[in-house]
């Protein structure tokens, strides 16, 4: 097995670019829906628009110039390989950390913190508080490769993640995720605890103990995530079971990968529905960038065929600290956390954000990873 660590540079032939325009240009749209709310899915409406500035006016050379302005990677950690940008801090006491996103989204969530984490005090912050950041990709996703075989779940991307850390030279490390990066993060905690200083999660997945009486912030927890479970998983049971089948219609259509990720910003993000107004377009559509271009829908989707049918963990010691923004899909009780987290330092509940933490609220995002991981230096 190679351990060789080799630079990579995000570029993407200007032939796949204007692919991209002319299928947008062509989509054939369905009809309008009979609904004046997201409630049958992503208007055709607003849908219509962001693919017209996708195809008319988003710039990605100059998207890409702002990925490519920090050092990235990949290397090959068991048959496959591992796309990560590295930014080492400046100062000589930083505390290594790797950053996990989930799905829909990818490590352009991060590049907003990556320079107030490595450099704090260039940010106005302290020089104690720095990291050096790793934040890979996750395999099928962006620039990792798309796995040829069964058994990439959480758990061996986690061993991955290890092995990541400890070919850069980190033996130990803090963790941090949301979505699909906070069950990662969990992995880590369980499997390899002694190379954790601690783990930070901004979406906590516990079960709820409805023993006793609830508090009314537990009830609203509670009746967001029947909610959720009523109108909002239809997503994950299609990619948790026939992800090839869901694969073939996106990585075709732009304007379907685009619609099929959209919906869950809009409806995961404090954003009042309206995901283009507060992220912006461009910010968006890098994203969906790191799924068209490379074509991983298919491959994307299978981390919840691999993983949804796991095992919870056992409780974990490792440090911990959460920030439990307010329009998460699920907002746990720190009293319901601590049953599966028996060392939680820091516990945040923020007036605002959603789902996608440092993509929202990179400024809080960053203060409270500081903050935590205070604790555990």
């Amino acid at each position: 097995m190679t351990e060789t660590i080799e630079p990579f540079t995000v570029q993407v032939p200007p032939a796949l670019l204007d692919d991209l325009r002319d299928r947008l240009r062509r989509t054939r749209w369905p009809d309008a829906e009979p609904v004046a709310d997201w409630s049958q899915g992503v208007p055709l409406a607003y849908l219509r628009d962001l693919c017209t500035y996708w195809a008319e006016s988003y710039d990605w050379p100059a998207r890409q110039r702002l990925l490519n302005r920090f050092p990235q990677y990949r290397t090959t950690i068991d048959g496959l390989g591992v796309h990560f940008l590295h930014v080492p801090s400046p100062h000589p006491d930083a505390m290594p950390l790797v950053l996990t996103h989930g799905w829909p989204g990818s490590v352009v969530e991060f590049l907003d913190v990556i320079e107030p984490l490595t450099d704090p005090v260039a940010h106005g912050g302290d020089a104690r508080d720095a990291f050096s950041v790793v934040v890979p990709s996750l395999p099928g996703y962006g620039w990792s490769d798309r796995p040829t075989r069964t058994g990439w779940g959480v758990d061996a991307i986690a061993a991955a993640w290890v092995e990541l850390m400890s070919r850069l030279g980190y033996d130990r490390f803090g963790a941090q995720g949301g979505d699909w990066g906070s069950t990662v993060t969990r992995a880590l905690a369980d499997a390899f605890p002694d190379r954790l200083t601690g783990i930070h999660l901004n979406m906590v997945t516990v079960r709820p103990d409805r023993d006793g009486d609830l508090t009314d912030a537990e009830q609203r927890a509670l009746d967001r995530l029947a909610e959720h479970r009523e109108q909002g998983t239809g997503y994950s049971t299609q990619q948790a079971t026939r992800p090839q089948t869901l694969g073939y219609g996106l990585t075709d259509s732009p304007a379907g990968q685009l619609g099929w990720i959209l919906e869950k910003f809009a409806t995961w993000a404090d954003c009042g529905g309206d995901p283009v107004g507060v992220l912006g377009a461009d910010r968006l559509l890098d994203n969906a960038m790191l799924y068209w271009v490379p074509g991983t829908a298919a491959s994307s989707a299978r981390l919840y065929w691999e993983s949804f049918r796991r095992e919870a963990w056992p409780p974990t010691a490792v440090p911990m600290g959460a920030a439990i923004f307010p329009h998460e899909i699920f907002t746990p009780s720190r009293r319901w956390a601590e049953k599966a987290f028996t060392d939680i330092r820091r516990w945040s509940e923020l007036p605002s954000g959603g789902h996608f933490a440092a993509f929202e609220q990179p400024q809080v995002f960053v203060e409270e990873v500081r903050a935590f991981f205070r604790t555990v230096r």
